[in-house]
């Protein structure tokens, strides 16, 4: 007998996910319908051996749940860490919110999301708002990040400086693509080493050449799986349009994450199932996989840690 045989594709699955890192997870509580809060989702991607979560709330930070959740379960081998969107409830560009973030253990900042000015424009063609925005409070107003002449704002440097202080990640959210390079290149300037491009592949109106330019700078690019994937009401694009992303990119910056936690859909945890699976049977090796689902997250977001503490079998 062959005790070498090769594993089933549910067995590869398996084994990829040991180490996994989700970077970008609407768990809640939130003002939007969510179906897993913050506990739970650390409770389910435990289970599959996964080494970090990252939660992302549109309206707060998550900083204190994650903590709280480290502190009464420590038997989860899955940490739990958040960060900051810089929309309206946190005041926009509000350098006390960021530092405030930062000094509870953030790991990143969002520039603008549902307040982007690209976001807003985006939202009247596309008939989309988000579902509790003319149900429990008003509609976001612009937080901008550039000037008339298209100049990074004074006060979206100061955020940089802080990012940069601290070490954390910096991430586009929607900000259009024209955007999301002038405050790149302002942000390594001013020292920041982490930079997270958010879903090329919907709203911020990016091609594979800005893609490949934003990778070349250093820049990891982060696809959503919740867009690619049969059966998401999300689903805006499929699997040859993801091999031409990470061709453009390279698979040494490119991170996945699931997107997921609303209702009406899969999990967080079964996305990233079926992004593996979708990933393999577009004939990227397990190694690949596994570094676009773990190693190069733990490279983004400086979890590196994490991933090292789960594979040891350590909680």
């Amino acid at each position: 007998m062959n005790s070498q045989a090769p594993l089933g594709m549910e067995a590869r699955i398996d084994a990829i996910l040991v180490g996994a890192i989700d970077p970008h997870v609407h768990s809640g509580p939130s003002i939007a319908p969510r179906a897993v809060d913050h506990l739970e989702l650390a409770q389910q991607v435990s289970a599959a051996g996964f080494a970090a979560v990252i939660t992302k709330d549109h309206d707060y930070s998550g900083v204190m749940t994650a903590g709280l959740i480290a502190r009464h379960h420590p038997d989860l081998p899955t940490r739990v860490y958040s960060g900051i969107t810089l929309n309206n409830v946190v005041g926009g560009l509000n350098p006390y919110a960021v530092e405030h973030t930062a000094a509870m253990g953030g790991k990143v900042v969002f520039m603008p999301t549902l307040a982007a000015e690209n976001h807003l424009r985006w939202e009247k063609q596309a008939s989309w708002s988000h579902p509790a925005s003319t149900q429990k409070m008003r509609a976001a107003t612009p937080v901008p990040v550039l000037d008339s002449t298209g100049a990074v704002l004074d006060a979206a440097k100061e955020v940089l400086d802080i990012v940069a202080k601290n070490d954390m990640a910096l991430a586009s959210g929607h900000l259009h693509v024209t955007e999301a390079w002038k405050i790149f290149e302002e942000a390594q300037k001013r020292g920041v080493k982490r930079l997270i491009f958010t879903h090329p592949e919907e709203i911020v109106g990016a091609s594979l050449n800005d893609v490949k330019g934003i990778a070349a700078m250093g820049a990891f690019v982060e696809h959503s799986l919740c867009m690619f994937l049969e059966g998401s009401k999300f689903k805006v694009a499929g699997p040859e349009e993801m091999r031409q992303h990470i061709a453009a990119a390279g698979v040494g910056q490119t991170i996945l994450c699931s997107d997921l936690g609303q209702p009406g859909v899969f999990s967080p945890l079964e996305g990233f199932r079926r992004g593996v699976r979708m990933c393999l049977e577009l004939g990227f090796s397990d190694a690949e996989v596994h570094d676009m689902v773990s190693t190069n997250t733990a490279r983004a977001f400086g979890l590196e840690a994490d991933v090292d503490r789960v594979k040891s079998g350590g909680v």
